[in-house]
């Protein structure tokens, strides 16, 4: 076991007195969780202290578009319960009496009272209490503020994971992967979810588990900049949600929807709403089924089944004055094909038999319970302790013929999968707002039982050949290396025979009789693995802002203690300033974070002490090699980051927001994928540089018009060698003297921007229209066929532009590309043209001049010019547009108490024929979403 001591010696008592003093308090004087929203009280009376029963209020904030109303009661008392924390403007008005305004802040849980004195009108004329709600905000730290007036409107590509989708397209510095998968800030999803206070941070990508459905949602606030002390674990993009809630909804409210379109995806759901002044329900539950769950390695959709089914409930309960319960309960299964390639069509067996088509499926099913007590101490403090268990179940089914599972030089192997992860945990804060000061110390103690159950076995019959013909072409129907110089062949033991042959191939990789009994091929079985691990994670942290004049200063300490396969303990400093200069409307601001960053945790058991067994040593051998035979843990990484920005508000609509970031990590993490399957594996490597920068421009609503525009452009360089887990390193790392040469990581992208803009109509308010533009200029391609010939550069070239002696390759003096490692289907997946020919699914090239191939889903550096790190080989670029159009009052009966709404949504409106990734070492090859239109009824209640 490796122990790493990454702690500043001088904070080490600090650590203990903060920690006696947390759990004092919190057990002592029952605190609750870490929250995401707050309340606004008050009592409206008139000038002479009466109370205004019957006064409408309305909270509301410009930029996000959160609106909340209410009305006083006959005591003149008024509450707006899980408000989101953000600032906004209160409007009172009751018949009579002048119009009042006020500007609101809701920034701890402590609540807000805000008392309001409505004077006898004399004119129509609003009394303003302070000034109104400023466009730009003063914090520190950059966040996107996403409402729901935002999120049930906005054109989604994805059904099945909503959540994500909606943050890769209203919040900058985005990278948009496949199916589902976001990539924040450079940085391969170190994305952490805070789902009404309770923590989530393993993947959320619908490959990995399932995510809270976006009808549960009411509002979602994306930390782009340093994280505060109370967030840890995986930082580089932060997204609280806030859900939705019944209490205060005194008549039952909800809807009932349903839904048809392209590839006869369908859906049903509704979601209600119901409470009292201290109690409150919400409830949402909804059905999918598709036949494009997943997005595909081919722009047709082959095999590619899917459904999910979601049921989420919010209980709120206010037993007394002082306290407040809140619980949550999830449940979510879902059940997906794993899309065919045309090479998983009409596989065959090793003598030639046609079997049939590839039949690899998944089943994920997600459940958790989250409790939390929230106790009033005083009019400055409030405290919340909270517990929570959430648990993902995995299972990968193989085809029922192992031997169907086999795709040339993409799997050479069958493999079954029965894998679950638990977190149970518990996580308490004590806020206390009074003054300058808005302060919080808190916990979160949590434990993650990994449980990891595999079996595999070869089914290439090339994969292990004991025998090799004059060639070094792998021979079939053999056992053993024995039997190979009576047959006339030669063994394969790592000697090269053919060493003279100029037409022979690389030596494949030794036999290894291990494998024998586990190899489809040679009448072999599966091999069982299982793993299991308890991952115990323990934070400590405190926190305060300090507001002085124009100044806010945050500064903060967290301290992480992390005990799964290593230990290491982290002491995290964090700090932020920012400056408002009201006149202009200007907020600058700088800001700082040191983070622990921990490994994932899906598979880590396996591909953290797999390579110590011996059969899974030779398998990945034969699939991309172990770094060594050997348990290799992974030591959580740690990472110094800096934030530079500035947020500007132009005219009283809208509002720019620019930020430069720097994050230095040492030991930085990703994926590699088993095969062409969604089972996926951490791996580490020593570290990365991620600079760039993100803007976003927000209108706030004008005359119907609303619109948002963001754009990033962030590099994310990481440096071999790779240090730990199972997984291939890139060419280029062993063809330097220098061990830490930098490459571009797969999800790195130099540019993309999102905009979406709505329109409500001028003569039918109910009637709207919005449309979502993205720019991607290509993530980093995979094994994507280029030419440089040098074997001293920095380069991934190599295989494609060197012969079996090391020699470059060329014709007529001219550079040449060897295409035959690449399938025919492959190639007709990045779009190859060779000298005006295309590849199709059966028909490739073995090699083709440099200066003759071509693609227009890839973009091939000219010959010689490729570099991992400055010039890699990329996807092409691409612009898709989504569209929405649809009417929030068709029509209406029972003086507005009942409606119906009708939407139609149109993704990919222009059918753009482009790819997310080829070949990517994290997830393979995937296409963009082919154009579909759905429409949608809904009754409203």
């Amino acid at each position: 076991m490796t122990v790493q001591h990454l702690t500043f010696g001088h904070l080490r008592r600090h650590f203990r007195a903060l920690g006696t003093l947390l759990f004092a308090a919190v057990f002592a004087l029952t605190a609750a969780a870490q929250s995401n929203s707050g309340t606004v009280s008050g009592t409206v009376t008139d000038s002479t202290g009466a109370a205004i029963p019957g006064a409408s209020l309305k909270l509301f904030n410009a930029v996000s578009g959160y609106s909340q109303a209410t009305t006083s009661d006959a005591q003149g008392h008024f509450q707006f319960p899980n408000v989101p924390f953000h600032g906004y403007s209160l409007n009172a008005a009751s018949t009579g009496f002048q119009t009042f305004s006020r500007a609101v802040s809701v920034d701890s849980a402590v609540g807000v009272t805000i008392p309001i004195t409505l004077s006898i009108a004399t004119s129509s004329e609003t009394i303003t209490v302070d000034a109104p709600m400023d466009l730009v905000e003063s914090d520190p730290t950059s966040h996107t503020d996403i409402d729901r007036s935002l999120i049930s409107h906005m054109p989604i590509e994805s059904a099945s994971s909503e959540l994500s989708a909606i943050v890769t397209q209203a919040s900058p510095g985005v990278a948009a992967d496949s199916n589902g998968m976001m990539h924040g800030l450079g940085d391969h999803a170190e994305n952490s979810f805070s789902i009404d206070g309770q923590p989530i941070t393993d993947q959320q990508s619908k490959v990995f588990s399932n995510s809270v459905p976006a009808a549960a949602v009411q509002s979602l606030e994306v930390i782009e900049g340093a994280p505060p002390a109370e967030y840890g674990d995986k930082t580089s993009l932060v997204v609280k949600a806030t859900t939705r809630s019944g209490q205060g909804v005194t008549t039952p409210t909800g809807e009932i929807n349903a839904s048809y379109g392209s590839f006869g995806s369908s859906s049903v759901g509704f979601d209600l709403s119901y409470g009292g002044k201290n109690w409150g329900n919400f409830i949402a539950a909804s059905g999918l089924n598709t036949a494009r769950f997943l997005d595909s390695p081919e722009f047709t959709v082959l095999h590619d089944q899917g459904n999910e089914t979601n049921l989420f409930d919010r209980i709120d309960v206010q037993p007394g004055i002082n306290d407040t319960l809140h619980f949550n309960v999830q449940y979510t299964r879902s059940w997906f094909q794993t899309p065919n390639d045309f090479e998983n069509l009409g596989v065959q067996d090793q003598n030639g038999n046609t079997l049939g088509n590839t039949d690899q499926r998944s089943r994920i099913e997600t459940v958790n319970f989250s409790p939390s007590w929230t106790h009033t101490i005083s009019s400055t403090a409030v405290s919340n302790l909270g517990f929570y268990v959430r648990r993902d179940s995995y299972n990968y089914y193989p085809s029922h013929n192992p031997l169907l599972d086999f795709a040339p030089s993409q799997q050479q192997e069958s493999v079954a999968q029965q894998r679950s992860l638990m977190n149970t945990g518990a996580h308490g804060d004590i806020s206390y707002v009074k003054g300058i000061h808005n302060a919080k110390a808190g916990f979160m103690y949590e434990q993650t039982f990994l449980r990891e159950n595999l079996q595999t076995g070869l089914t290439d019959p090339g994969a292990n050949a004991p025998c090799l013909d004059s060639d070094n072409n792998p021979v079939n129907g053999y056992t053993s290396t024995t039997q190979c110089s009576s047959a006339g062949y030669f063994a394969n033991n790592g000697t090269n025979y053919n060493a003279a042959n100029p037409n022979a191939s690389a030596l494949p990789t030794p036999f290894a009789p291990v494998l024998l009994g586990y190899d489809f091929t040679r009448g072999g079985s599966y091999y069982s693995w299982h793993g299991r691990a308890d991952v115990k994670q323990l934070a400590l942290y405190a926190q305060d802002q300090i507001t002085a004049g124009p100044w806010q200063i945050n500064f903060g300490v967290r301290g992480d203690f992390y005990n799964g396969l290593t230990i290491q303990r982290q002491a995290e400093p964090r700090t932020g300033l920012s400056y408002t200069i009201k006149k202009t409307g200007t907020v600058l601001r700088i800001s700082y974070a040191r983070t622990q960053e921990t490994p994932f945790n899906e598979n880590l058991v396996l591909s953290s002490t797999g390579c110590a067994d011996a059969v899974i040593y030779a398998v990945f051998n034969v699939t991309g090699g172990c770094t060594s035979n050997t348990a290799t843990p992974f030591n959580p990484g740690f990472r110094n980051e800096f934030h530079a920005g500035i947020s500007q508000s132009i005219g009283s609509h809208f509002v720019f927001t620019g930020e430069y970031l720097w994050k230095y990590t040492h030991n930085a993490y990703d994926f590699s994928v088993f095969g062409t399957t969604p089972i996926t594996f951490p791996i580490e490597w020593h570290n990365s540089k991620i600079p760039g920068y993100a803007i976003s421009f927000a209108m706030t609503d004008w005359k119907g018009i609303s619109g948002q525009f963001n754009a990033s452009s962030v590099a994310a360089r990481f440096f071999s060698p790779q240090i730990g887990g199972v997984g291939a390193v890139p060419a280029s790392a062993s063809t330097t003297a220098n061990v830490y040469t930098p490459f571009r990581i797969d999800h790195d992208e130099r540019f993309n921007e999102t905009t979406h803009v709505q329109y409500n109509m001028p003569f039918r308010k109910s009637l709207w229209y919005g449309v979502n533009f993205r720019y991607d200029s290509g993530l980093v391609a995979g094994a994507a066929p280029c030419y440089n010939a040098n074997a001293s550069a920095n380069t991934d070239c190599l295989g494609f532009s060197l012969d079996a002696n090391g020699n470059p390759l060329t014709q007529g003096g001219q550079p040449l590309i060897n295409l035959s490692r690449l399938t025919a289907d492959q190639q007709f997946q990045a779009g190859l043209v060779c000298n005006g020919v295309k590849a199709t699914p059966t028909a490739g090239f073995d090699q083709c001049l440099s200066s003759q191939l071509t693609s227009n889903l890839i973009k091939i550096p000219a010959s010689g010019t490729e570099d991992a790190d400055k010039s890699p080989t990329r996807i092409a670029p691409r612009a898709l547009f989504d569209m929405a159009m649809g009417d929030d009052d068709l029509f209406h009966f029972h003086h507005d108490r009942y409606k119906f709404s009708a939407r139609v949504t149109a993704i990919n409106v222009t059918n753009k024929y482009a790819l997310y990734n080829f070949l990517s070492t994290f997830s393979g090859t995937h296409y963009v979403t082919p154009r579909s239109v759905t429409g949608e009824l809904a009754f409203h209640f």
